[in-house]
């Protein structure tokens, strides 16, 4: 990284702080209510990090209540605000699911979007309405479609032999009650291209998610013959960690012709889903639309299409997660070993890494982070930021601008709430981290960190093999 700071000026962690709390939370770097406190140190929903971590240990996902829930109040308001219809705005939950932020998006009126009987299961005994939840997956399995039907959950249906398979168990059901039709969407494939990383772009041809759209007659066809199914919507994604407006604009354009198509066919589609995908700022160069600007941009092309078509507007989903959790969470990382390699850099390391972050290694994704005891003191070191484990590729950021570290200092990486957790993994056999929720000067255990004890609970050892 290249410094872009001008020469002459010291500047200090303080500069990530945001400059006010009415702002897209997506567009800053930490959260809402990151400020420095009286002991020169940072803090986050009116708690002192480095108590946090006296507390709870390290490392530590670290979520800010008030942050989330504005996030979910622009979305919820935005759409009511911009569409003259109905609209419900779900959490993809796949970026962190569990019991307590589910909890608290539901009591935003959110619904939840889930990818597996693991995430739905968790929605469910969070307290979230059936109504609000929404299924997706390319591979689902015979229980998980069948804990969907009984939990009366909408299914979004990927593909033929998904298609087939609801028909087959509802056939079956039928043998013992009353046929009650399944309500599902239709994924379909837009073959729209974004700028984000490969891994993450669903919504081209090439992609192993959704119809393909050469397929709507024979799919559109085939569920118009199926009492057994209810055809409530079609959906479609094109990819994540998007700032373009224009692919998100054309993915609207698209469904509203595919409404149009569902109709000849006789399917009461009252439903559009045109995915998620907003970007968030990870650092300073990027910069993602406003939730607000995102929000408006879909709706208007909607009502547009909608309206040139002569058709009535269709219920309007949205299913945003990283623009929603990320920048209301930070992982706090306790800072140990150093190594200075001459005239080529120098390294510290910190007691997590890969396990409890693996985008980096993954998509060479990064971040900024600062040192939470130091938050005001001058940057005047540039560092590799190494995690613990053994493999040579662990390293959370290249080239980190950081004051003078000490063993014990607690590093603060931003923006962590979005595919940490839920893509973390006890590589090494390291105990998954502790997370908290913070809000006005209260923290509460919302995961417990893992202990040895839990490393080896599932572990079997066979009689012969033991001495």
């Amino acid at each position: 990284m290249v410094s872009t700071h001008p020469i002459g000026v010291q500047h200090t962690g303080s500069q990530y702080l945001p400059p006010r709390r009415n702002t897209s939370p997506n567009q800053e770097l930490l959260p809402l209510t990151a400020r420095v406190n009286s002991h020169g140190c940072l803090e986050i929903g009116g708690c002192d990090i480095t108590t946090l971590v006296q507390q709870f240990g390290s490392p530590l996902y670290i979520l800010d209540e008030e942050t989330l829930r504005l996030a979910c109040q622009q979305y919820r308001d935005a759409c009511k605000q911009y569409y003259q219809g109905e609209s419900q705005v779900l959490y993809a939950s796949k970026a962190w699911n569990c019991l307590a932020i589910c909890a608290i998006v539901a009591s935003e009126g959110l619904g939840i979007d889930v990818v597996s009987g693991g995430e739905l299961y968790t929605a469910l005994t969070a307290g979230v309405s059936p109504e609000k939840i929404y299924l997706h997956g390319n591979n689902k399995s015979r229980p998980e479609l069948t804990l969907a039907i009984e939990s009366g959950v909408t299914i979004v249906v990927d593909n033929w032999y998904e298609l087939k398979t609801l028909v087959e168990i509802a056939q079956a059901q039928a043998n013992n009650s009353v046929l009650v039709p399944i309500r599902i969407m239709l994924r379909l494939t837009p073959g729209i291209e974004c700028h984000t990383h490969e891994y993450i772009r669903t919504g081209h041809l090439d992609s192993k998610f959704g119809f393909d759209p050469n397929d709507l007659d024979e799919v559109f066809t085939f569920v118009s013959q199926q009492s057994a199914l209810n055809c409530v919507g079609l959906h479609a994604h094109i990819g994540s960690q998007i700032f373009e407006r224009q692919p998100h604009q054309d993915l609207a354009a698209v469904m509203v012709q595919w409404l149009q198509d569902a109709a000849k066919y006789g399917l009461n589609v009252t439903e559009l889903n045109v995915g998620g995908g907003l970007g968030i700022r990870y650092i300073e160069s990027d910069d993602p639309p406003s939730i607000e600007e995102w929000v408006k941009a879909i709706c208007e092309v909607v009502q547009e299409a909608c309206t040139a078509a002569n058709l009535a507007l269709p219920k309007l989903l949205c299913e945003p997660g990283r623009s929603l959790i990320a920048t209301a969470c930070v992982t706090a990382y306790t800072i140990g070993s150093s190594k200075v390699v001459p005239e080529i850099r120098t390294y510290v390391a910190v007691d997590g890494g890969m396990s409890d972050n693996p985008r980096p290694i993954t998509y060479q994704s990064k971040y900024r982070a600062v040192v939470a005891n130091k938050i005001a003191v001058p940057l005047t070191e540039t560092v590799t930021i190494a995690g613990k484990h053994c493999e040579s590729g662990d390293i959370l950021i290249q080239n980190a601008q950081l004051p003078k570290t000490e063993p014990g200092d607690i590093l603060v990486v931003m923006g962590t709430g979005a595919y940490n957790y839920s893509m973390a993994s006890n590589y090494n056999r390291l105990s998954r981290p502790a997370a908290v929720v913070v809000a006005n000067g209260e923290a509460n255990l919302i995961l417990q960190r893992e202990t040895y004890q839990d490393l080896i609970r599932q572990d079997c050892l066979p009689e012969r093999l033991k001495k």
